[in-house]
């Protein structure tokens, strides 16, 4: 009987090994020699101090600051654990909201959303400007959308809107090879480089 469990437990051990143990090391060291900033989080520094990363978004309610777009989100309510509330670019959940297009929701919040924006049916505002994404935690947006927001932005920074908006180009991200991703900007590092023309 030992001599049939045997193979079994060395096959099991075996690949345990390789797999949980050989073949993670070898990708981690890979990744560090071929690509050490995305293997490290993509992460953005201000003066030395990492304030957030590439891939992950942040919530920008300021007007003097570029909005991403919004997030569906959640976390447990800290008064009833058997709900949930709003927690924009929650990381520790990411998710969508699942909300069909009959959902009176979600029809309420993006006709607020397009209103506050100045949004109308003879001028459409982009769609990222106001449905989230998959996963809630999308850190870029279009460069319409960008550009919608250069003159909130620049009247908040007392800025000329033609500065701003040459700061949104400059920050716009093409897809890789022409084929591959959407043509985006990045709100965090598009916020960073604001600062840095006009700090607060």
């Amino acid at each position: 009987m030992l001599s049939q469990f045997r193979p079994a437990i060395v096959i099991l051990f075996l690949l345990s090994v390789l797999t949980g143990v050989i073949y993670p090391l070898a990708i981690t060291g890979i990744a560090q020699v071929i690509a050490p900033r995305q293997a490290n989080g993509s992460l953005l520094q201000r003066d030395g101090v990492v304030i957030g990363s590439a891939l992950i978004g942040q919530t920008f309610a300021d007007d003097g600051y570029f909005h991403g777009r919004p997030s569906a989100t959640s976390a447990p309510d800290p008064k009833d654990a058997t709900k949930t509330v709003d927690a924009p670019y929650n990381a520790a959940n990411s998710a969508a909201s699942n909300f069909g297009p009959t959902s009176v929701k979600l029809h309420d919040r993006v006709k607020t959303d397009v209103e506050a924006l100045g949004g109308s049916p003879e001028k459409p505002v982009p769609a990222d400007a106001v449905t989230t994404s998959g996963s809630g935690l999308d850190p870029d947006i279009s460069p319409a959308f960008a550009r919608l927001q250069a003159g909130r932005v620049a009247t908040a920074r007392k800025l000329p809107e033609d500065r701003v908006q040459a700061l949104v180009a400059k920050q716009i991200a093409y897809p890789f090879l022409g084929l591959f991703g959407e043509t985006r900007v990045n709100v965090l590092a598009l916020n960073l480089e604001l600062d840095r023309l006009a700090p607060k």
